[in-house]
């Protein structure tokens, strides 16, 4: 049993998981009930909130699918790489939104994403 390909897996999927219903989420009609829970995308108009629910589920199908199929496998850590860069982006967006509550969340997952990378890459 290798230890490293199981916690490649258990990254990936942990990754996945945050990520595509929070893309799918952002993908839905925006209403005021949204906006309440997410504050944030008052900043952002609706064709921007949907591309970034789309980055955040083609960056989960892209971390799973090459790995697991074989098929260009170097665009799971590049998928990895891009839903850090999405983080760090959304951790810029609260702080300048002065919501420092939910920086450490984006913080976590872009560690996340980051570690998915990394791993997927060693793996190449």
């Amino acid at each position: 049993m290798d230890i490293g390909l199981i916690a490649t897996w258990t990254f990936l999927g942990l990754t996945a998981i945050a990520f595509a219903p929070a893309g799918l989420m952002k993908l839905g009609k925006r209403n005021a009930k949204m906006v309440e829970r997410t504050p944030w995308m008052e900043d952002f108009s609706e064709p921007q909130v949907r591309l970034i629910g789309t980055a955040e589920i083609l960056g989960a199908i892209g971390l799973i699918v090459p790995f697991a199929t074989g098929i260009l496998p170097w665009l799971s850590p590049i998928a990895g790489a891009g839903l850090v860069v999405l983080m760090l982006g959304a951790a810029a967006t609260h702080i300048r939104r002065k919501e420092h509550k939910m920086v450490p969340v984006n913080l976590t997952l872009a560690a996340l994403a980051g570690v998915a990378a990394y791993l997927t890459y060693v793996r190449l």
